[in-house]
């Protein structure tokens, strides 16, 4: 038996994520209705979005998909999916499936703050209220769960099951990197703290000169970014934006994985895919704690306290002691395998969906 998916993405839905890992379930076959053509095995559906205002708070969520209905005849799903408890994609499927009998709904949610301000906007709150009903809830993190108990919900139709990486494509390089480079790979926006890391930087090389930090992608702060490159050559390098083969590339060619993230108003670390790429190719995470970054990073990686001077003294630490750096080398590699194989995790996404049929 094949499984029928319809997948309604958001409009600025990142690739190689939850729409990705659903295409490698067993038995699935997945049609994604989405803006841009997405990675993976999987019948693409070119989708066009109304989209009110486009400077909102999570503005891409506030966007309707145009052309449900049609697809939905067209497909006639077993499943219908989406992320995030209060996106407006979410309500537009709960309400399909409210009006059609024997199609199920799934919702993947990464909602890690106990009480989220953006419930209480009367869109995303008709929306969240609507998913209450959803046949299966999946969640990427332990929080989620814990999120949706404090909310009331259903537990009988949640379940947990941690997100896949490609762990052939990040994998070790085939010698612990000698040169003390520290690779950042997170979007260049404040709450992930490139800033903060800009600063430790400058802390580190006062005791291993030639330090040197790689930044890849890019954000708001991506001047600020330039403007270190420019005034400090060779100490900060700019990347650019890589796909996923050229981030495993730059990580094989570092010592140390960082980041510094803070939280926001409406947001919080919930897991960091960055981490667990950054593990799977061996490397040691020097990150500010944050929300519940815990879940991907564990020790012997470093969880910091807030601040630039904190997270420079993880970075000298792994830069410096080789020991200390081959043993969370062995133990990220080891647990990546375990917990975050991608082929594993995609098992387990469809063994949770097979419960609710």
């Amino acid at each position: 038996m094949t499984r029928e998916l319809l997948w309604l993405s958001l409009p600025d839905q990142r690739p190689r994520r939850e729409l990705y890992w659903m295409s490698r379930m067993p038995g699935t076959h997945v049609t994604a209705m989405a803006r841009e053509e997405p990675f993976g095995d999987l019948t693409w559906v070119p989708t066009t979005y109304r989209r009110p205002v486009t400077r909102f708070i999570e503005a891409g969520a506030f966007a309707w998909a145009q052309g449900l209905d049609e697809q939905l005849e067209r497909t006639r799903p077993d499943w219908v999916a989406s992320l995030e408890l209060c996106s407006l994609v979410t309500g537009q499927l709960s309400a399909r499936r409210r009006r059609r009998p024997g199609l199920r709904q799934a919702v993947i949610t990464w909602e890690n703050l106990p009480r989220q301000p953006l419930y209480a906007l009367p869109p995303y709150r008709q929306a969240f209220e609507s998913t209450r009903d959803a046949d299966l809830i999946l969640c990427m993190v332990d929080a989620a769960r814990d999120h949706l108990e404090l909310n009331g919900f259903d537990l009988s139709r949640v379940r947990v099951v941690k997100p896949g990486i490609d762990v052939e494509l990040f994998h070790p390089a085939a010698e612990l990197a000698d040169r003390p480079r520290v690779v950042f790979t997170s979007p260049l926006a404040a709450n992930k703290g490139i800033d903060t890391v800009l600063d430790a930087m400058r802390l580190v090389r006062r005791r291993v000169p030639d330090a040197q930090l790689v930044v890849a992608g890019s954000g708001p702060f991506a001047g600020l970014v330039e403007e270190v490159e420019q005034a400090e050559p060779g100490a900060v390098v700019r990347a650019g934006s890589l796909d996923a083969h050229g981030v495993a590339e730059l990580l094989r060619s570092a010592r140390v994985f960082t980041t510094a993230p803070r939280p926001t108003w409406k947001w919080t670390e919930q897991l960091g895919l960055a981490y667990l790429e950054a593990q799977a190719c061996g490397l040691p995470v020097v990150t500010t704690a944050c929300g519940t970054n815990d879940e991907a990073v564990r020790p012997p990686n470093l969880l910091t306290e807030l601040g630039a001077e904190a997270l420079a003294e993880g970075l000298v630490h792994f830069l410096t002691d080789d020991s200390a750096a081959r043993a969370a080398s062995a133990a990220n590699r080891e647990r990546m395998l375990a917990e975050h194989d991608i082929r594993h995790q995609s098992a387990k996404m469809g063994e949770a969906f097979a419960e609710f049929e």
